[in-house]
């Protein structure tokens, strides 16, 4: 995939989760036209987007249309979804984010895993995991500096 300016790897967190303000940046750059489409929009709303909404129990939709005709920032966002999904716990966020890193590590996941690696020619890249192969994939070496030891 190329590399997409002010598009967010999956591992970097807003508040409490990973993957969401990845989820937001494609909303916000998908409008501006600024998502690649063949490679990004048949999948807007659906595989970890899709996840991450069932986790906090809002719709894509109504999310998008917050993030865009709200004009929310990240947290605002997910802010809004916590209202309206109900706040999930500590525990539960911390057992939702384990979930989404390791997607592609001894899961259901591994082949579709297997593919994107070989159609991407990243066999070299030390690859356990979705968030792992995304990162590579855009250019991030999630190994090298790993974003889960991160702070937030």
């Amino acid at each position: 995939m190329p590399i997409v300016p002010g598009l967010r790897s999956c591992y970097a967190k807003v508040g409490r989760l990973f993957y969401f303000g990845r989820m937001y940046d494609k909303m916000r750059l998908h409008s501006a036209g600024q998502l690649p489409v063949a490679d990004y929009a048949a999948n807007l709303g659906k595989g970890f987007d899709g996840r991450t909404c069932s986790f906090l129990r809002i719709s894509y939709d109504e999310l998008k249309e917050q993030v865009l005709g709200r004009g929310l920032t990240d947290e605002q966002a997910l802010a809004w979804a916590e209202e309206r999904g109900g706040r999930r716990s500590d525990e539960e966020s911390e057992v939702w984010n384990g979930y989404m890193m390791k997607r592609g590590w001894r899961d259901d996941v591994i082949p579709l895993l297997q593919r994107r690696i070989h159609e991407s020619n990243l066999g070299d890249k030390s690859i356990l995991t979705m968030f792992d192969y995304i990162d590579f994939d855009e250019g991030r070496d999630p190994v090298a500096s790993p974003p889960w030891a991160a702070k937030s």
